[in-house]
């Protein structure tokens, strides 16, 4: 671990720059999941506690360099303030004299949060005299914003290399959650990768091959290594241009010795649509007028039984159409039983992507595993085995 927390950093007196990611959906000027939200808390009032003073900094959709009065930050202060319990304030500038002013101005207990970030040019383009003029306005900087770990922005990077800087209570947990996964795991450990396109996860899969003992293929992923096996997938979503792809990815498991989990038996329906006409039949077997939506109970059972034999436990997309019923009887049953592992303490599990929050949510279990990431792109940056410039900046700046 080279970069330092809250504890490892003098914060009294201080002010703080804060970089988080609030980048919650909005709609009507509400805030529809204020789950980012809540989840910098700990950080915020950790440094209130230590006696400084938060000054958070944040984007908020794609303004691209230019103020965008729909992206300001200011529609999101009243639902901070009510998930913090705290004051906060706002300021319609992230330097300059408006933030310096804003800063000056800022009473103990009080938070405040400045406009974002990505108005100015600078910011994406990790600009230094931009990063300098963040800087000018905190004493040291604290990074909260795993999520926004991947991209080498002034906000994400470049404060890193000028002040003193520290991880937040929310990036310290991914961080540590993520090493316990990936990085000096307890063996064996298990991923699964779902999803709909072998393409968009081929980084993801060349890596994971080298780096796990099980890996399980679900979603339209699996239809098309079973494709490239020669298995007739009828109407199925596939991509049968990637089939030597997905040969590939095959051999490189078996010289790495990492055993692949591919549905041994399969869910088909005549369209995709919640309750379709279903039948279940061996994985070689799909009727040319069907498509998969669905692993079977028999691969259900196999998946189930190496998370049984697994320690650890690395989780990205859903089994089978999570979305609609039946076809989400996969990917509910193995969450399940990942959720009973975890609770019983023989099973570290972590989770994250978009869907694959929301399909562990929708089986009831999104509380039950051991950490559940967020961060979407920073998290699948990270199980490719890529250098995120955001933590690697953290680790510099404490070298």
């Amino acid at each position: 671990m080279g970069w330092k927390t809250l504890d490892d950093i003098e914060l009294a007196g201080k002010v703080a720059l804060v970089r988080v990611d609030v980048n919650v959906p909005v709609e009507a000027g509400r805030v529809t999941d204020a789950t980012r939200i809540e989840r910098i808390a700990p950080t915020v009032r950790d440094i209130l506690d230590h006696g400084a003073k938060p000054v958070l900094l944040a984007h908020f959709g794609r303004p691209k360099g230019k103020v965008v009065p729909e992206m300001s930050l200011s529609q999101i202060r009243d639902e901070m303030e009510r998930c913090l319990g705290i004051p906060v304030r706002f300021a319609t500038d992230c330097i300059g004299d408006t933030a310096k002013s804003a800063v000056g101005s800022l009473g103990l207990g009080e938070v405040l949060l400045l406009e974002n970030t990505r108005f100015h040019e600078g910011e994406e383009k990790n600009d230094p005299a931009f990063a300098e003029a963040l800087a000018s306005v905190g004493d040291v900087y604290i990074n909260d914003a795993f999520s926004a770990a991947h991209r080498a922005h002034a906000s994400t990077e470049g404060l890193a290399r000028l002040l003193p800087a520290a991880a937040g209570r929310l990036m310290e947990a991914e961080l540590k959650a993520l090493e316990a996964a990936l990085g000096q795991p307890k063996r064996p450990v298990v991923a699964v990768v779902g999803g709909a396109k072998v393409s968009t996860k081929l980084d993801l899969l060349g890596n994971l091959v080298r780096k796990v003992d099980t890996l399980v293929i679900g979603g339209g992923m699996a239809n098309t290594f079973l494709a490239a096996q020669g298995v007739d997938v009828g109407k199925s979503l596939a991509e049968h241009d990637m089939a030597v792809t997905a040969r590939e990815i095959l051999s490189k498991a078996e010289e790495a010795a990492c055993e692949i989990l591919l549905p041994v038996d399969i869910v088909c329906a005549t369209e995709f649509a919640s309750n379709a006409d279903n039948v279940t039949v061996p994985a070689d077997a799909c009727p040319s007028d069907r498509m998969i939506l669905d692993a079977g109970p028999k691969s259900v059972e196999r998946i189930m039984a190496a998370f049984e034999a697994a320690k650890t436990l690395i989780w990205n997309g859903p089994l089978g159409a999570f979305e609609i019923e039946p076809f989400d009887a996969a990917t509910n049953a193995a969450a399940g039983k990942a959720a009973e592992l975890t609770k019983a303490g023989k099973l570290i599990s972590v989770a994250g992507g978009g869907d694959t929050v929301a399909a562990l949510n929708k089986a009831g279990v999104g509380d039950d595993f051991s950490y559940i990431s967020t961060a979407g792109g920073a998290f699948l940056e990270w199980m490719e085995g890529k250098e995120l410039p955001g933590v690697a900046a953290l680790n510099l700046a404490n070298n």
